[in-house]
């Protein structure tokens, strides 16, 4: 498949075509199609309105312009602008780094090991009893971590990268951990445990606690980071969602951990008061698992969504979720999630009607809102497209070629630009940051 590298300015349809019957039914019941659209690929929304053209790329396999090969970024899972606006991380899942680079000019400035050792002892925070190890590792300090998703705190001076599992843990069943990066020196201060598999992670409003959603085994993991002291940071409690996954898989054969995770906890947000945890259910009997942060209590789950839902965005008044199977995006009034919850108490479900629906492309991934609350950006995975919401209608007015598979997203303070991220699905595709200029035509 080495030969799809170098016919980037080939549409997926054209492909398709040129390719033997049985190769054609492998792709469409296997793996969609790769795409690599060129710099400069340029949409118009449907209204007039918008203008986004490919304006650069990352990639790491060979393609034109040469000069956006980097080979950094590997199998690439999120993209965190900071705050200042002035850089930008990627998460590298399968590279075990984070790569920063200059907003401006996308100069890499530096890469973030995650190859953790003897050199890192002193960042660890004590051991805590709700993360215990149950196998006997050599030095279960010793390991790459695979990094997934981050979240800003202290108005930025922090960031915070869950590790999907440490590289000695085959099937991600015991604890993982997270790792804190100093944004003034790009260095990792500190490392903290977690529960086994995390992915999506938040910090609350009122910057008091970082919650870290545990994929792995039905938990939420909260951590109080009060203090302007990383040193004073400490794990206060998990919750779990319904039960607690009973993990037992082989130490020296791999098992799916992606799928058959119990709820498969993804899409974490505080609510905007810091008094709710909202935690998507991506598996399971799904729903939204409905937190009482300063009662220290799994309140249940509102339903009344598509299944599968995977990102969770509250903006402008709004709790905006991503369908990713069927690629939908849905909203309803925070109000009313919030009305529910109060509500709510015991392991008690509701059901919440009204959600407005958008169709968008299939697997929508990350979801990001434009600053003004007017705009939703999607990353559709298996349609590998950016595509685009009007969210004074709910209609989608635009989507544009995206490297793929696109999983992570994120929008510049301005909304003049869209950072796309691309990993690899099966050894094809992926391995590439998307980087779209936006502009406002009317």
């Amino acid at each position: 498949m080495n030969c799809l590298y170098r016919l980037t300015l080939l549409s997926a349809a054209l492909l398709a075509a040129m390719a033997p019957a049985h190769a054609q039914r492998q792709q469409k019941s296997d793996v969609p199609p790769v795409v690599h659209p060129p710099i400069g690929t340029t949409v118009i929304s449907d209204d007039g309105a918008l203008k986004i053209v490919l304006d650069g790329k990352k990639q790491n396999f060979a393609a034109r312009p040469a000069n956006t090969r980097d080979i950094s970024i590997k199998s690439p899972k999120s993209v965190n602008i900071h705050p200042s606006g002035k850089k930008y991380y990627v998460n590298s899942l399968e590279g075990g780094t984070t790569v920063v680079y200059d907003s401006r000019t996308s100069r890499k400035l530096k890469v973030i090991s995650h190859n953790i050792g003897p050199q890192h002892a002193k960042l660890w925070a004590p051991s805590t009893s709700l993360y215990p190890m149950t196998y006997d590792y050599a030095d279960p300090r010793r390991f790459m971590g695979k990094p997934v998703e981050s979240t800003f705190s202290h108005g930025g001076r922090y960031l915070w990268v869950p590790y999907y599992r440490r590289s000695i843990d085959l099937n991600a069943q015991d604890p993982s951990a997270v790792a804190i990066i100093d944004t003034d020196t790009d260095e990792i201060i500190r490392l903290m445990d977690t529960g086994p598999l995390p992915k999506m992670i938040a910090t609350s409003p009122d910057g008091k606690y970082v919650a870290i959603s545990h994929w792995g085994d039905n938990t939420v993991g909260l951590i109080d980071i009060s203090s302007a002291d990383p040193a004073k940071w400490k794990h206060i409690t998990y919750f779990t969602v319904d039960h607690k996954l009973k993990l037992n898989y082989p130490r020296n054969k791999p098992v799916d951990r992606d799928s058959n995770s119990g709820n498969a906890l993804r899409g974490t947000v505080f609510t905007p008061d810091s008094k709710y945890l909202l935690v998507g259910c991506m598996g399971g009997n799904g729903g939204i698992a409905v937190i009482d942060v300063p009662g220290r209590k799994y309140l249940g789950k509102i339903y009344g969504m598509m299944p599968n839902l995977r990102h969770l965005v509250i903006s402008h008044g709004y709790l905006y979720l991503s369908i990713n199977n069927s690629g939908y995006i849905q909203r309803i009034p925070l109000s009313r999630v919030v009305e529910t919850a109060r509500g709510m108490g015991g392991g008690k479900s509701a059901t919440l009607s009204g959600w407005e629906n958008c169709k968008v492309g299939g697997g929508a991934r990350t979801l990001e809102l434009s600053p003004d609350g007017r705009y939703a950006f999607v990353a559709c995975n298996t349609a590998s497209k950016l595509c685009v919401v009007d969210t004074r209608t709910m209609k989608q007015i635009a989507q544009i070629d995206v490297d793929s598979y696109p999983v992570g997203l994120d929008i510049s303070h301005t909304g003049a630009l869209v950072f796309v991220t691309s990993q690899a699905r099966k050894g094809r595709g992926g391995n590439a940051l998307n980087i779209y200029r936006v502009t406002r035509l009317k």
